[in-house]
């Protein structure tokens, strides 16, 4: 049976516009650059768009594991986001248009569910779903500042 855990979201305002925003968010191999958690990403065979795969190598503390997920939306300036295969856990950043520049905003949601493997390895080797979430959440927050500070610097 498949855990229902709540969706994560976090938003900032970036005095920059969207193709600035997006130059930064859609080159996932920079992700390690604002990450607590994801260190690197991989896209598998280059180019990244829809339906690309993508390796990422996380941490937590002395834990290391990897993902492999694919990317269910590419629209340039708009949106990337992509299913984590090992968890079903959707990501992505979405962008908005703003007097002021840019809305940004970076979301988790498991409509699936996460599968039993996924639940047993975050309540063994990450100290459980509640207490993960909140992390990721903060984490969400922190990345969100460290894409600001990169794009308007």
């Amino acid at each position: 049976m498949a855990q229902q855990i709540r969706p994560l979201a976090a938003s900032i305002d970036v005095a920059a516009p969207a193709t600035s925003v997006w130059r930064v968010v859609a080159d996932v191999r920079r992700t390690g650059e604002w990450s607590p958690e994801c260190r690197r990403v991989i896209p598998i065979g280059g180019r990244v768009r829809r339906g690309s795969w993508l390796l990422g190598l996380n941490r937590r503390g002395g834990t290391r594991w990897p993902t492999l997920s694919r990317v269910t939306r590419f629209d340039p300036e708009r949106e990337i986001a992509w299913r984590v295969n090992t968890n079903r856990s959707q990501w992505g950043y979405t962008l908005r248009a703003t007097d002021a520049g840019c809305e940004l905003t970076s979301t988790r949601r498991t409509p699936d569910g996460v599968g039993a493997f996924a639940s047993w390895f975050t309540r063994t080797f990450l100290g459980g779903q509640t207490g993960h979430d909140a992390e990721l959440e903060a984490g969400m927050r922190a990345s969100l500042e460290r894409i600001r500070a990169l794009v308007e610097s």
